[in-house]
């Protein structure tokens, strides 16, 4: 079992930055590649950027690329996600996920991802 926590969520003027933080407890956490997905009310959760936990290579949608960064700290059983320039369509709820598979993530699979956290909401506004 894993247990995951996010935290950094919270309001931000467009342009600004956020970093999100999952903390995992309970497994070891270097088995499990990790996955940072968001969703909105009304709209499908998907992913947004994942990690590998055997090589540490990333994946980013299209629309974040070059402005978020995620990353791992394996000795602080720790995911990021490093966000910047952000904005007003970048507001949602985001998740953190776990799965002993990275392709998964890079699927966007929902019901690949073997963990969740509860969430942390970033909303981008003036």
């Amino acid at each position: 079992q894993v247990q995951l926590a996010e935290s950094g969520g919270g309001l931000v003027q467009p342009g600004g930055s956020l970093t999100l933080s999952c903390a995992a407890s309970g497994s070891t956490f270097d088995d499990y590649a990790t996955g940072w997905y968001r969703q909105g009310p009304g709209n499908k959760r998907g992913a947004v950027a994942c990690i590998s936990n055997k090589d540490n290579s990333t994946y980013y949608i299209d629309s974040v690329t070059g402005r978020f960064t995620m990353s791992r700290d394996n000795a602080k059983n720790t995911a990021y996600l490093q966000m910047n320039s952000l904005k007003p369509e970048d507001t949602d709820t985001y998740y953190c996920a776990a799965t002993p598979q990275f392709r998964l993530c890079v699927l966007s699979s929902i019901y690949g991802m073997d963990y969740w956290g509860k969430g942390t909401r970033v909303t981008v506004s003036s």
